[in-house]
């Protein structure tokens, strides 16, 4: 804040703007790749069945006509409205209308964060932008929210609900954000429900801790307001129990607290392993801020700024990591406190405020002599990765070529990032923010343009040549030999295709048949009789 003016006015601008290049990035190339197993084609599926209203009851989603009992239908009916407007009755809806929903929403999370840094510091318009940046150049982030897949959804569900707890000390307007966030704790019931119990605590402990409540005006209009908008998410749970009784316990139970009890579902059995291996990988250039950011929250901890970050860091980890059984995108939660944490450290890399300008009772960075050793250490990858560039062409590191583009323009960035920051000019050092942040946004964009960002699909044989032979056999009854059943396949074919599991078959005559397998190896797949 500038001393003897005007407080600094927030960055509404610069936020947006942001928000406005993740929504570009989220678009591009979003249709071209197919929907891939398990999440987004049993997605999509649950979103047409809405469209076509086959469930038991209004609102109540179904999977291939039997009950869906494994996420509550708020993205699924949001895509279903989405098909409705672009796609005819009888048609198969585009990948890009299966995605364009959540990529959207998900991109909400750039500009969300950065405001919610913004409530915890106010004034401190460097550490908005820094941590919206943060959250723009993400891999995980920015991969997972163009997906057709509930996490990226939530994250801005999440964003929005802290903001609006952290808005009720207003006089005014107190009511409003008590609508808000019972607005978005209805959102999360509506997508992953037993998310909303880590979140809510996380919340719970900041405010707690610094006694924020006391300050809260008007507080019986908040908690009416508050109640007024998580009566559409405790609505449908109880219209979901009325219906299908016990059964509807499993959204909470097996998909829950199931996962951290048992090995509920399927996933990995590494543990907590999991999470930690995605935020290692998924983190750069800005991982090596975690840790000095961790103490320095610590020693800020009197501040909003500080409770905040290490409450809901410390309660989100503390509900991912026990999971018994683990996928890649159960880390996701994290990267909204990991960005909230390492802003304000990434602008004292630019800032470095001397001694005499920093008050007596404001805390410095941990490990300072370390920390400034960063830019070097940014630098030095950057080296690497052009590097790495330059082997891709030589016969040895003719393996690398498909990596090429994205080896260059990251190499670029960091390393002339690194080399501005190291700088003694702030002008120089913020050149080199904005490098680091520009190459990891075109590695992403050019990513996202080639066939590479879906890399799960390489995992197993492409669906769509299967699919084809089984509408080209429509009206039989279908099982898949040799392989676990697939949801991608079922999308692609328009009809469910359990595993075979059992039995003897022949090649096909010229005998019609009613029910058959198919079987074969990659690329080549033939019909066999199951009689």
């Amino acid at each position: 804040m500038r001393s003897g003016s005007a407080p600094e006015p927030a960055p509404s601008i610069a936020l947006i703007g942001l928000g406005f290049v993740a929504a570009v990035l989220a678009l591009i190339g979003l249709g071209d790749l197919p929907l891939r197993d398990f999440d987004e084609a049993t997605v999509a599926r649950v979103a047409l069945e809405l469209r076509h209203g086959l469930g038991e009851a209004p609102l109540l989603p179904t999977l291939w006509g039997a009950p869906y009992l494994n996420k509550a239908p708020g993205l699924h009916s949001l895509i279903a409205l989405v098909i409705g407007a672009t796609t005819q009755p009888n048609q198969l809806p585009s990948e890009w209308t299966i995605r364009l929903a959540p990529a959207l929403l998900s991109c909400l999370v750039v500009p969300l964060g950065g405001w919610l840094q913004w409530t915890l510091r106010p004034g401190d318009r460097s550490s908005a932008i820094a941590t919206s940046v943060i959250l723009l150049s993400l891999l995980p982030v920015a991969r997972h929210g163009r997906l057709a897949m509930l996490d990226g959804t939530q994250l801005t569900a999440m964003a929005l609900l802290w903001l609006a707890l952290l808005q009720l000390n207003q006089r005014r307007w107190s009511g409003l954000w008590g609508v808000v966030a019972g607005l978005m704790a209805s959102a999360m019931l509506l997508l992953k429900a037993p998310l909303l119990v880590p979140s809510a605590v996380a919340a719970g402990l900041a405010l707690i801790w610094g006694q924020e409540w006391k300050a809260w005006n008007n507080r019986a209009t908040a908690c009416t307001g508050f109640m007024l908008g998580l009566a559409p998410g405790m609505g449908w749970h109880l219209w979901h129990a009325h219906i299908r009784g016990a059964e509807a316990l499993w959204l909470w139970g097996g998909d829950g607290a199931g996962r951290v009890l048992l090995d509920a579902g399927e996933g990995s059995d590494l543990g907590w392993r999991v999470p930690v291996i995605e935020i290692v990988e998924g983190g750069w250039p800005w991982l090596p801020l975690v840790p000095f950011a961790l103490i320095w929250a610590w020693r800020w901890r009197q501040s909003r700024w500080g409770r905040w970050s290490l409450a809901s860091l410390l309660t989100l980890a503390g509900a991912v990591l026990p999971l018994r059984t683990q996928l890649p995108w159960y880390s996701h939660p994290l990267w909204l406190p990991i960005a909230l944490l390492c802003a304000p450290l990434l602008v004292w890399l630019v800032e470095r405020p001397s001694s005499s300008s920093v008050s007596p009772d404001s805390p410095r960075p941990p490990c300072r002599w370390l920390l400034l050793q960063l830019p070097s250490f940014w630098c030095g990858l950057g080296l690497l990765l052009l590097l790495l560039w330059l082997s891709s062409f030589s016969s040895i590191g003719s393996s690398l070529a498909p990596y090429r583009g994205l080896a260059a323009v990251l190499g670029l960035g960091w390393c002339s990032g690194g080399w501005w920051l190291r700088s003694a000019a702030p002008g120089q050092r913020r050149l080199g923010v904005i490098s680091l942040a520009c190459g990891n946004v075109a590695a992403l964009a050019l990513l996202f343009h080639s066939p590479l960002w879906l890399w799960e699909l390489n995992e197993s044989w492409p669906v769509r040549p299967v699919a084809a032979l089984a509408r080209d056999n429509s009206g039989t009854e279908l099982t898949l030999k040799g392989y676990d059943e697939r949801p991608s396949l079922n999308w692609y074919a328009e009809q469910r295709i359990p595993r075979f599991k059992g039995g003897r078959s022949r090649r096909l005559s010229d005998k019609p048949q009613e029910n058959c397998i198919i079987e074969g190896q990659t690329g080549q797949w033939t019909l066999a009789d199951c009689r």
